[in-house]
């Protein structure tokens, strides 16, 4: 079975797409699409900026949309998926490519998605950490026992390696907990906010109903969805479990053994 998967924001750097841009008619042609659809030439920030603009969120989400829904593109007729997953942003990559959604409202609704987290994040000051060394369960615990403030897993990354997300103080109380608990490993790191947890329900809401405005179509192949790690080909289940992404775990790791098995 020949699978797809797409990176999530983090994987952006400085140049990526430029060889696309520069070696293909067509890419060229959907990254000036890009520019027209979005407002502002996100080529010359990707190409020629530095580290810090691609770290805007309104940059770096659509970013790392177009260099990996390009990308794909340009593969031609070997880009042909059995199934396809994207992790967290990663997911409309996934979407757009096995054309569940068009190119125009993939982009269209991955910026709206950067701008409302971007405003949920200036609500409250908020972080993620990452916990190495440790099996789910004992965060999942550690999380669970803290009430008094938000903290919850986020993102399952790899056996012994799950990222929590909340409020400054819930982060701080739990990675010291866990470090109590044997973690090799409790590092806070740098992004603007608790993305994939409560905090993030007013970026839900914004986004809920951009999502309803847009036509989904049955992708060509299955999509494993963060939300629950299992395929899916229904329009409507689809977009029911992207809405729920931004306040839910992206379970990554159950997502790639579901695809092996």
């Amino acid at each position: 079975m020949k699978a797809f998967v797409f990176p999530g924001q983090g994987a952006q750097f400085v140049g990526m797409g430029k060889d696309l841009y520069e070696q293909s008619p067509v890419a060229k042609e959907y990254f000036e699409k890009a520019n027209s659809i979005l407002g502002f030439r996100i080529t010359d920030l990707m190409f020629e900026g530095n580290a810090e603009d691609l770290r805007q969120t309104k940059v770096t989400q659509p970013a790392v949309f177009l260099h990996s829904v390009i990308s794909a593109i340009v593969l031609g007729d070997e880009f042909n998926p059995e199934m396809v997953a994207g992790h967290s942003l990663g997911e409309f990559s996934a979407l757009v490519t096995s054309k569940a959604l068009t190119f125009e409202d993939g982009l269209l609704l991955v910026s709206k998605r950067a701008q409302a987290m971007q405003k949920a994040c200036e609500i409250e000051p908020s972080t993620m950490a990452a916990i190495i060394g440790l099996d789910d369960e004992t965060v999942e615990e550690v999380c669970d026992s803290i009430t008094d403030t938000v903290v919850v897993p986020a993102n399952y990354n790899s056996p012994g390696q799950i990222v929590i997300s909340g409020s400054i103080e819930g982060i701080d109380k739990a990675c010291e907990l866990l470090k109590e608990k044997g973690a090799k490993r409790a590092l806070k790191l740098s992004v603007g906010g608790a993305f994939h947890s409560p905090l993030m329900q007013p970026a839900s809401q914004e986004l809920q109903a951009a999502i309803n405005a847009t036509n989904f179509m049955t992708p060509l192949c299955p999509i494993y969805q963060n939300v629950n790690a299992y395929p899916q080909t229904d329009p409507q289940a689809i977009k029911e479990n992207l809405i729920a992404q931004l306040t839910e775990p992206v379970r990554w790791t159950q997502t790639i053994k579901n695809m092996i098995t």
